[in-house]
């Protein structure tokens, strides 16, 4: 696992784009701010295949440039959230 973490890291810095870099979701008024370090760290807690596919994703995120990546950490966030979100949701 540590090695697809690094792997991920990596790929971002080799293209120049901060792992720091946060991408701000509103929610029912309610703002949270995820980094794509964080989104990383969370994906890679997963399973070893949906940590190959979040790592393939990624790559080709980062061949479309960085726009790609915006929208793919973007994308990944806006997941982790409404998982976060819906386990506190009590039906």
């Amino acid at each position: 696992m540590q090695d697809l973490i690094q792997k991920a890291k990596s790929l971002l810095v080799t293209e120049g784009i901060d792992i720091n870099s946060e991408i701000d979701f509103e929610v029912n008024d309610k703002l949270y701010r995820l980094s794509f370090e964080y989104i990383i760290d969370s994906y890679m807690k997963a399973s070893q295949e949906s940590q190959e596919v979040f790592i393939v994703a990624l790559e080709k995120a980062i061949d479309t440039k960085n726009m790609g990546v915006d929208k793919f950490f973007e994308g990944m966030g806006q997941l982790l959230l409404m998982t976060h979100l819906s386990d506190k949701i009590e039906i």
